[in-house]
């Protein structure tokens, strides 16, 4: 039941539409993405708040390059506290050729796949914003469980300035 839990985001994610939801015109990517350099694992910093990832904490996303040429993606969470009991979900991700590798499609189940757009990223990949077209969800990722204050609120004035409504992130501890 837990790993529905977390395959959940990108089922809601295909259904989808493209349209903008409230006050957010969901931007472009800003910069291209170099795959190679956005391996690895993110820590989630902050989110929007959905019922999938409800009481997860310590939430993690670790990508990896697979023989087909595709990503495969592991995401992690604990369930109501950073020692609660680990969930985990096994996926893939393709490129959406012209996107200049911000763009993905991902699926955690069969034929299913999801939008997965790097809004923004760090030049050095420290940090990364993603959203989707519809403008419901948002993460601000970094490569450190825990950011120092300055960087979290340099990212949280990002996501604003990106048109983002901040006071709906819910940040995970860690």
């Amino acid at each position: 039941m837990k790993k529905l839990l977390l395959l959940l985001p990108l089922l809601l994610l295909a259904a989808c539409a493209d349209a903008p939801v409230g006050n957010v015109a969901v931007p472009q990517p800003a910069k291209p993405v170099e795959l190679s350099k956005y391996l690895g694992r993110w820590y989630e910093l902050a989110r929007y708040t959905h019922p999938f990832e409800e009481g997860c904490e310590a939430v993690t996303a670790d990508y990896s390059l697979r023989e087909d040429g595709m990503l495969k993606v592991i995401n992690r969470c604990h369930q109501g506290s950073p020692k609660g009991e680990l969930s985990e979900a096994t996926g893939k991700a393709k490129i959406v050729e012209g996107s200049k590798g911000a763009k993905l499609r991902v699926s955690f189940f069969g034929p299913f796949y999801g939008n997965y757009w790097v809004l923004d990223r760090a030049d050095d990949y420290a940090w990364s914003i993603v959203g989707e077209p519809s403008g419901k969800y948002l993460w601000i990722l970094t490569r450190k469980a825990t950011p120092t204050a300055k960087e979290k609120a340099a990212l949280v004035a990002r996501v604003k300035a990106l048109g983002y409504n901040t006071e709906m992130l819910y940040f995970p501890t860690h």
